[in-house]
């Protein structure tokens, strides 16, 4: 027997080498059901399994409207009341620096931000003369027209809230589920039905899942909001929504819709990403609920900063997601089908543009969605006086009139612009975006919707020489922060609001710089540039500075996204 000292060098050196395997690292529970983790895993899951959210509504008609704002169980008003379309409003004179939980109990006024749920956008004249009605008899006169094709009231009181509850159910419309963790509001093209552009009008789809699904019990417990866009075409924003539905035409079946799932914005925004599949419009509805099923039982429910669905997407990423679509919800294959084409600049239906009646929509656009209850009045008034009975309201703030006639056009144009709206607006008016802002909003560092009533009237102004230059759109889009209910990602110039140095160790109102993002052909994020930041009051001065950067430097034809890209970073300063 040869003892091991007699091994030779060549020997030992042939020897493999002891390794330790390493110990698999332990990931964390995520909360998803699917799973088996069924235990809430922080505060707001805990709420949600306490008592479903939509059982708040009867606590809000029989205790709290009648006993008042003091009243309210913390737990309901911080959290459930979302589900009725119910946030309190920013307590007025805390600027910037008070926003933080911590200030919270500061923050929080006694009146309410109440969001009425207007899917596709769909009005028709009563239905807007109620809105305006309601808003100027409880909410101060103040209305807003949201990117998700919503109205926004602000001022509400919890006495007054069962009587608007009557008075929107009396025409058909509704606050429920148009906030909180549940789908909500479902973007539809403003022109459906109607569009010379559109694929198909999927509005029977969009009824349907409204009528099968909001409200339920079943579908109102999901980790985070869930957001949908279903249109013939692409006016509805779909690659920053959790699931979208895009027309297309099949080279074998015809007309059909497009997949889309996991778009979404905020701190971490991430673009929806095709599924590859394409789906008949009678089948639309149940896609839709196996899709929020998946969400629903897979979503993260450990950290509310991971609980959209486009963080589920990221992890899986497309191929399995497809397959738990099929094999485990749908219980079939989906049908293989091709990618729309992009269209080169946004699709706002801003102006006037003939319908397949033979009728015209004209869309008008109201200053980053700033209204009021006495202007929608008078819309609907104006609306009825040229025989028209419907009215839309877009992912870009903005108001459609459909079945305008021939003869009525002008007369509509003329009798709305006194208003605030217009239906031929300037370059700024048309491309200009805002979130709610300090003026309300609990969240913002800065003012926003109010600063844009002034920034676009400055901007027509200032660039008057070059306006007329402008063959492309540039948007500009403010948001008070980074949570981007402004999107200030996806804006050819977007704001994203902060407290900055006012170099004398002041902090005061300014906005981190995005710049080049879009959707559409050149969909994409910002283009940030390190350390730069403007202050609130140097906005028209900053926006006029890189537009006569970008006319005096572009390419012919070049749109101003593909511009940031190549441009010298002193010109984008």
């Amino acid at each position: 027997m040869t003892s091991t000292t007699d091994a030779s060098p060549a020997a030992v050196d042939a020897a493999p080498a002891r390794t330790r395997t390493a110990k698999p690292a332990r990931r964390r529970a995520e909360g998803q059901w699917a799973l088996g983790y069924r235990e809430p895993l922080n505060a707001n899951e805990q709420a949600k399994k306490d008592d479903n959210p939509l059982n708040v509504r009867a606590r809000i008609e029989n205790i709290y409207s009648k006993q008042g704002f003091d009243s309210i169980d913390k737990g309901d008003l911080r959290g459930r009341m979302r589900w009725w379309g119910l946030y309190t409003q920013r307590e007025q004179g805390y600027d910037g620096t008070f926003t933080g939980d911590e200030n919270i109990d500061l923050l929080e006024a006694k009146y309410f931000m109440m969001r009425v749920r207007c899917d596709a956008g769909a009005l028709n004249v009563e239905q807007l003369r109620t809105l305006g009605g309601i808003s100027t008899e409880f909410g101060r006169d103040t209305a807003d027209l949201s990117d998700r094709e919503n109205v926004q009231y602000h001022w509400i009181e919890i006495e007054n809230v069962p009587e608007i509850w009557k008075r929107l159910e009396s025409v058909g419309l509704q606050t429920t589920e148009a906030c909180g963790d549940c789908p909500r509001v479902v973007l539809g093209s403003p022109l459906a039905g109607e569009s010379l552009d559109e694929v198909l009008d999927p509005t029977p789809a969009i009824d349907e899942i409204v009528r099968r699904y909001i409200g339920k019990p079943e579908y109102s417990n999901l980790p985070r909001k869930f957001k949908t866009a279903i249109s013939g075409q692409q006016d509805v924003v779909h690659e920053i929504n959790d699931v979208a539905f895009v027309g297309v035409n099949h080279p074998e079946h015809g007309p059909g819709l497009d997949l889309w799932v996991g778009g979404g914005l905020s701190t971490n925004p991430m673009l929806a990403q095709r599924v590859g599949a394409w789906v008949p419009l009678d089948e639309v509805p149940d896609v839709w609920e196996a899709v929020v099923s998946i969400f629903r039982d897979y979503g993260y429910r450990r950290l509310r900063s991971k609980a959209r669905l486009k963080f589920l997407i990221k992890d899986w990423g497309i191929e399995k997601f497809r397959e738990v679509l099929e094999t485990e919800y749908l219980k079939r294959k989906l049908i293989d089908g091709p990618a729309p084409a992009k269209p080169e600049r946004p699709i706002d239906h801003i102006g006037v543009q003939k319908l397949r009646n033979g009728l015209n929509a004209i869309g008008f656009s109201p200053i980053a969605g700033r209204v009021s209850g006495t202007i929608l009045t008078k819309v609907a008034e104006a609306v009825a006086a040229v025989g028209s009975d419907r009215v839309r309201f877009t992912p870009y703030q903005k108001l459609i009139v459909l079945d305008v006639p021939d003869d009525k056009v002008e007369w509509l144009i003329d009798e709305l612009k006194p208003l605030g709206l217009h239906g031929r607006p300037s370059h700024w008016r048309r491309n200009l975006l805002a979130c709610s802002g300090i003026e309300f909003c609990k969240l913002s560092f800065t003012e926003t919707r109010k600063r844009s009533q002034v920034l676009a009237p400055e901007l027509e102004e200032r660039l008057a020489d070059i306006n007329a230059n402008l063959d492309v759109p540039i948007t500009v889009n403010i948001n008070g922060c980074p949570n981007s209910c402004g999107r200030s990602q996806i804006a050819d110039i977007g704001f994203k609001g902060m407290l900055v140095d006012d170099g004398a160790g002041n902090q005061i109102e300014g906005f981190q710089v995005h710049l080049g993002g879009s959707l559409g052909l050149d969909a994409g994020f910002g283009r940030k540039l390190r350390q730069h930041k403007v202050t609130s009051g140097e906005l028209g001065d900053y926006i006029e500075r890189v537009v006569r950067q970008f006319v005096k430097h572009r390419n012919e034809g070049e749109r101003f996204a593909e511009w940031t890209v190549r441009a010298e970073e002193e010109d984008l300063r």
